[in-house]
């Protein structure tokens, strides 16, 4: 199957990685789709210039992609300023086309970051059209409508889970990756006195806790007409 993240920032996959990787190891293939160019995300260095930040961001998603032996797509639209537009929707119908997703994991309806509620929405909207032949792109439609898991968000925000995955066996090499995300291990020091991989393992250790195992990640399933599937998706 071909296992794709769609999110609106590179690091954005952190709550999703692991399962990824435990999807690679069943012999899947990964992809990594982001919304926004992720240059607004230099909490550590506010003098920035987009351009500069923007290239940043996309090496260190591309190092990331690279070394699970993945494929990255950025859209490259303007971080904190991510619209649904008529070209932001065909371009994402494209690059999910582009991919042959099966399965897509993006974020939850509700967040505290509103790049991440229209990425919600534009995947609702851009995976039930690709499939369909009416709006045409560069690469053919999709044979079938993707599975579709929503992410834990970040904050105080109630995630009923219905879906857990044992990401224990792949926890190191998580965070051995999210790693490549240099700039946003120093950001989140700056912002939340932690790093990305503590903030990750303190979310799939309570996950975990709740299913009894070392680490887990959670998920809930978009509820979208043809979105869930009668068979076992996630490993």
């Amino acid at each position: 199957m071909n296992v794709v993240s769609v999110m609106a920032h590179q690091d954005d996959e952190m709550f999703c990685l692991g399962t990824m990787l435990k999807c690679k190891a069943r012999g899947d293939a990964l992809w990594f789709i982001t919304l926004t160019d992720g240059s607004k995300g230099f909490t550590q260095r506010p003098e920035i210039a987009r351009e500069e930040a923007a290239g940043i961001r996309h090496e260190e998603m591309s190092a990331l992609a690279k070394a699970v032996g993945g494929k990255y797509i950025n859209l490259r639209e303007h971080d904190e300023f991510l619209y649904d537009t008529a070209e932001v929707r065909m371009k994402l119908i494209e690059a999910i086309r582009a991919t042959k997703a099966d399965v897509i994991f993006t974020h939850y309806e509700k967040d505290y970051n509103l790049d991440h509620i229209t990425t919600n929405l534009l995947v609702r909207h851009c995976a039930m059209q690709s499939p369909l032949p009416v709006l045409p792109t560069q690469s053919a439609p999709l044979a079938a409508h993707p599975a579709i898991f929503m992410i834990e968000p970040h904050g105080p925000i109630e995630f009923n889970a219905t879906y857990y995955v044992d990401i224990t066996e792949f926890e190191r090499r998580k965070t051995e990756l999210l790693s490549c995300h240099v700039s946003q291990e120093e950001a989140t020091k700056v912002s939340l006195g932690t790093g990305i991989g503590e903030m990750c393992a303190i979310k799939s250790r309570y996950r975990g806790d709740l299913t009894g195992c070392a680490h887990a990640e959670a998920f809930v399933p978009m509820q979208q007409r043809l979105a869930i599937k009668a068979h076992g998706v996630l490993p």
